[in-house]
Order: C-alpha cells, then sequence, then structure tokens
C-alpha cells in the first residue's frame, strides 16, 4: 500500500462530524489507489415542468468541458451570491412537526422508478460477501464502514419489500448480516471499528485490509446503524432478537458524554476522544443513538449553534462551529436532510431546514444554469472524495477534501442527492434533476455516484452508499411514510425538541 494513505490528522479525527462519509475518505483513496496498480425560487412554488423542459433533461448532455470562461462567470457568480448575515428562519416554523412529513406523490411507484430501484440492486448483488454478510462500501474492494453497511441493511428492506428479492433471501441474507455484526470484534471490546474487511472481519486501517489495525469508531456512523437495527427489529419481528443483539454486543458508555456524541480516532499509536457532529448529520445521527435510549440531548439541539447565509437569496441553515472556532468542517450538505427527510420525517431537523437548502439549489440552477444536487461523495479520480457543499468555513458552493483543499473543479450533481430530494419534494426543479440522472448514470452495476459539472462526464465510482440511498429513498416513496414510522419504531420517551 502506498505510504501516502496515513491515519487522518487530527483535524479529521476532531472533524469525524458527517459519519461514514468521513471514515470512507481515506479508504476510498486507498482503493483508487490500490486498483489502478492492480488493473431564486422556492420549493413551495415549484416551476412548472414544461414537456420541452423534460425532453432537454432527459437527453444526454455535451461532453465538451465547460469553457474557461463559463466556468469563471460560474464561479463568479457562486462567489457573489452569498449574503451573511442570511434571512432566518420565522420560530413558528422552527419547531419539529408533530405529525411527520409526508411527501406529497408518495404512495406508489412508477414502472421507471421501479426499474431505477432494480438497478440499484445490481449494485449489492455484485459486492455482496457470501462468507459474512457484508457489503463492500465501494465495488470490488472489500472493505466496509458502519455508515455503508446501515446502507446495505437499507438496500436489502428495501429490496425485499419493492418485490426485488423473495422473502426466503431476505431471510437468509439479513440473519447473516445481523449475526455478523452481533460477533465482530470491537475497538477495545467496546464499539465497531471504523473499518473492516468485509471477508474476513478484521478490523483495518483505511485502504489495508491484510493488516490488523483497531482506528477507533465513529459516532455518527453508528448512530445511522442504530436507526436501521430499529427499522429491521420493528417491521420484522423474527428478527428482533437478532437486531437486539447486535446492540447488546456494544458497549456503549464512551458513545456519549453530557448530551453529546464522541467518537475515537488512533493517531502515532494515541487515542483521541473527541466531540462528534455538525448540524445536520450530528442531529440526525443523535435520533439514531437516542432511539436506543442514549442522552444525546445536546447533539439533538438544531438551533443553538445554527446562524443563517444567504445563498442565491435563500436564507440556508449552518452551523457556527466552523474550523478557524473548532478545527471541524461545517459543511452544509443535502444527504443529512434527505436521511432525516425519507426515515424519520423530518423528526431530527426541522423541515424548513431541508426547504431552504433545496430552494437555495434551485436558485443557484436559475442563474447559473447548471443543475445542481450537491452532498459529499467518492470521486472516480483523485483526491478520490470530496466535500461538494453550499457553504463551509466561510465559503459559499465551495467543493473541497477534509484538509479543505479546494477542488471546485469536481463538483458534481448527486444521484443520491437528487433521487432523495425529488421523492420528499416532486416539484418540477426535482423532476428535472431525476431525469438527468435516469439519461446520464446508469451502469450496469448499479448507479454512477454522479456528473461532473465542469468536466461535463459521469462520476463513474460505483458504491453502496449511493445506491443504498437510492434504493431507501424509493422504498419511501412507494410505502408513502418515512420508514420509521412505517416500520413501527417507538419514539424514545427521552427525545428532546
Amino acid at each position: 500500500m502506498s505510504s501516502d494513505f496515513q491515519p487522518p490528522p487530527k483535524s479529521l479525527s476532531i472533524l469525524a462530524s458527517v459519519g461514514g462519509v468521513v471514515t470512507a475518505v481515506v479508504a476510498i483513496a486507498g482503493f483508487n489507489f490500490w486498483s489502478k496498480q492492480i488493473s431564486p425560487t422556492s420549493v413551495e412554488k415549484p416551476e412548472i415542468l414544461t414537456s420541452k423542459t423534460a425532453a432537454q433533461a432527459k437527453e444526454p448532455v455535451p461532453k465538451t468541458p465547460l469553457t474557461a470562461q463559463e466556468t469563471e462567470t460560474i464561479a463568479k457568480l457562486d462567489a457573489t451570491s452569498v449574503v451573511l448575515p442570511g434571512e432566518p428562519i420565522p420560530p413558528n416554523q422552527l419547531t419539529i412537526a408533530i405529525t411527520p412529513y409526508v411527501a406529497p406523490g408518495a404512495g406508489s411507484l412508477t414502472k421507471e422508478e421501479i426499474a431505477t430501484a432494480r438497478q440499484a440492486w445490481s449494485y449489492f448483488q455484485r459486492n455482496w460477501n457470501d462468507e459474512t454478510g457484508l457489503v463492500n462500501s465501494v465495488d470490488g474492494f472489500a472493505g466496509v464502514t458502519m455508515w455503508d453497511q446501515a446502507a446495505a441493511i437499507a438496500a436489502l428492506v428495501s429490496a425485499r419489500e419493492l418485490d426485488i428479492v423473495p422473502a426466503a433471501e431476505f431471510d437468509a441474507k439479513m440473519t447473516k448480516m445481523l449475526k455478523t455484526l452481533a460477533s465482530i470484534p470491537l475497538y477495545k471490546e467496546e464499539l465497531p471499528n471504523k473499518v473492516y474487511n468485509a471477508k474476513t472481519l478484521i478490523p483495518v486501517n483505511y485502504g489495508e485490509l491484510e493488516k490488523r489495525e483497531e482506528i477507533g469508531w465513529s459516532a455518527i456512523d453508528l448512530g445511522r446503524m442504530a436507526i436501521w437495527l430499529k427499522i429491521v427489529g420493528a417491521k420484522y419481528p423474527e428478527m428482533r432478537s437478532l437486531s437486539k443483539d447486535v446492540w447488546k454486543h456494544w458497549q456503549v458508555k464512551r458513545l456519549t458524554n453530557n448530551g453529546r456524541m464522541y467518537g475515537t480516532s488512533v493517531i502515532k499509536g494515541r487515542e483521541q476522544y473527541n466531540q462528534e457532529g455538525r448540524l445536520g448529520y450530528e442531529n440526525y445521527a443523535a435520533y439514531g443513538l437516542n432511539l436506543w435510549g442514549l442522552d444525546v440531548n445536546k447533539a439533538l439541539d438544531y438551533q443553538s449553534h445554527t446562524a443563517f447565509a444567504n445563498l442565491y437569496g435563500q436564507g440556508i441553515p449552518y452551523d457556527k462551529r466552523d474550523y478557524k472556532k473548532s478545527e471541524a468542517n461545517n459543511y452544509v450538505l443535502s444527504e443529512p436532510y434527505i436521511l432525516d427527510g425519507i426515515e424519520t420525517g423530518f423528526q431530527a431537523l426541522p423541515k424548513a431546514y431541508a426547504d431552504r437548502i433545496l430552494a437555495a439549489q434551485e436558485s443557484r440552477y436559475q442563474a447559473t444554469k447548471q443543475l445542481t444536487a450537491v452532498t459529499e461523495d467518492n470521486l472516480d479520480r483523485p483526491p478520490y472524495f470530496v466535500y461538494s457543499s453550499l457553504f463551509v468555513n466561510g465559503e459559499p458552493w465551495a467543493t473541497i477534501t477534509d484538509t479543505r483543499q479546494q477542488r471546485n473543479d469536481l463538483r458534481f450533481l448527486s444521484a443520491k442527492a437528487t433521487v432523495g430530494w425529488h421523492v420528499l419534494y416532486n416539484t418540477g426543479y426535482t423532476r428535472q434533476l431525476f431525469d438527468f440522472v435516469q439519461a446520464n448514470l446508469k451502469s450496469k452495476d448499479g448507479w454512477y455516484n454522479g456528473f461532473y459539472e465542469s468536466l461535463r462526464q459521469p462520476n463513474k465510482t460505483l458504491t453502496a452508499n449511493n445506491n443504498g440511498v437510492i434504493l431507501e429513498s424509493l422504498l419511501y416513496k412507494q410505502v408513502g411514510q418515512p420508514l420509521t414510522i412505517w416500520a413501527g419504531v417507538k419514539k424514545s420517551s427521552k427525545l428532546s425538541k
């Protein structure tokens, strides 16, 4: 393995704030290196999608990259789109609704959407490890994080409910998976290591699958896993004891402290114990841990650290704890809001936050003519992973690495964000996004991660998380309810509002 891939720096261990997407950074980089060696509109008032617009969205775009002048023009528009401070959300819109949100149009899938789900499932067929029941985080590479394994659980549940896999296959796969998760070796015999070899179950460092190494745990990853253990246990009584066994396998004492979530990293042989989470993923993951009775009262707080920035006229929420104050990047991303909407019906974060996040991306499209649905994800080229943010560390529309290297040239429209936004909002703009994905991002082994804005070509990485989010988004649309509600998960009596 290349010496380029060392344990994460201190800043990354403190960050650990955006889930498995953090823990995947070096893993994806290691995989790509190794594999190459061996082979202003509001969402409340959607635009009318004309037949001409829809037809354009379904046509593959020109493959000629944007010219330097076009790129510079967009960069100037993005740079001048920000106004600080931004327009806050009125207090009466900031409370979480007593009734979880259900999307307009939810309740059934079109033939096109069913085909989309089947295509996403092909990733999991290809990357399932029969020996263990775990799923590769990246196509063809037997590394897995708990975030990505939660995506695999979501995918398997979705495939069963959408009649893509028969019940018997679901039972066998889920049983194998849960038994493995309830017996894997843990970091310091406490909690799941950040990365495992999905074939051997050895705890490993990023990209180094043969050498046993315990490198710490991610509270954000485990928060997502906690939600899906609850969904499986509630929806399938025959799996309830198995899902509980996974939780009982964990020693959760150090996972939370004084109402916040904590993770660990091992730097030069020494453990660092750090608060995890920023607005978005922090609240979403805390909701999951709270379902199991943990005290995450402060991590659930979505107001104390929140400020607003206007982007193309839309006041988006962001976390005031930026890098200069905390050494952690305060990315504003689509995915935590999408997952919260799909899985809880916006019970971890106010829907008004998600409204603004989507509206800003649509407003950017109106100004730049660049379809925009950004979030973090893996790339098919160096630096292999970026956080394509609406706002981060005071910068609008910045695409950066975890070490703050700016790569706006690799900004891309995200497939998972596109499908997620569409099932949640079902507007003219989200339809345009969805149609673009259908025309440009299909592969025989699943859905590509996205489409590069400047390069005008697909980001051809295939991952469990991208295809898993697509599948659970379509399950949400089919059942017409947030997935925790649909499954019958009981809200914790300790849940803070």
